[in-house]
C-alpha cells in the first residue's frame, strides 16, 4: 500500500514515514498541501496521513480539493494533528477522514487508528 504523508513538520514526517515503512508502506512526503494534492495526481496513494493545519490551506481545505486530484481513486484520509477539539475531530470525520490521530504518536497508536479505520 502507498501513503502520503502531509505535514509541514519534517520530523512528524520522518517519525511516521519509520512507522509506515515498517508495516509495509510505500511512503511519499509533501509539506504542504498544494503539493500534497500533485503527489495524489501522480502518485495515488492508498491513504494520506494529513495535518490540521499546512502552510498553504488547511486539512478540511485538502479534503475538498481531492476529489478533482485523485484521478478516480479516493485515497483514505487520516488526520494527524495537535488539534484535538471535539469540534476539529467531528469537522474532520464528516469532512470525509477515516480516522483522527492525535500528536505526539507512537507505533501502538498508530495501529490501533489504521485498524479502527480497516487500513491495516
Amino acid at each position: 500500500m502507498r501513503c502520503l504523508i502531509i505535514d509541514d513538520s519534517r520530523v512528524i514526517r520522518a517519525v511516521a514515514r519509520k512507522i509506515l515503512e515498517a508495516r509495509g508502506y510505500e511512503v511519499e512526503e509533501a509539506e504542504e498541501g498544494g503539493d500534497g494534492l500533485d503527489v495524489c495526481g501522480s502518485w495515488q496513494p492508498d491513504l494520506v496521513l494529513l495535518e490540521w493545519q499546512l502552510p498553504d490551506m488547511s486539512g478540511i481545505e485538502f479534503i475538498e480539493l481531492l476529489p478533482q486530484h485523485c484521478g478516480g481513486k479516493m485515497p483514505n484520509v487520516v488526520f494527524c494533528s495537535g488539534e484535538g477539539s471535539y469540534a476539529s475531530i467531528e469537522a474532520a470525520v464528516k469532512a470525509g477522514a477515516a480516522e483522527y490521530i492525535m500528536k505526539p504518536f507512537d507505533s501502538e497508536v498508530f495501529d490501533s487508528k489504521l485498524k479502527m479505520a480497516g487500513l491495516q
